[in-house]
């Protein structure tokens, strides 16, 4: 009985082992995102704030 459920074990466990298929796989194409704003659009912000704080500090 132990050999018959050891070999059920065995062969379960060497069937779910195969994951794959002989199908080809599929290869999207890739994303490619293009920037709509100039290149000064992230030095905005951080020139903002040094001038507040020149400011800040220019009034003290």
């Amino acid at each position: 009985m132990k050999k018959l459920v050891l070999a059920a074990a065995l062969t379960a466990a060497a069937s779910t082992a195969y994951a794959g298929n002989l199908s080809e796989p599929v290869v999207e194409a890739p994303l490619i995102v293009e920037e709509t704003g100039g290149s000064s659009q992230g030095i905005l912000l951080p020139l903002l704030i040094v001038v507040l704080i020149a400011a800040a500090v220019a009034s003290n």
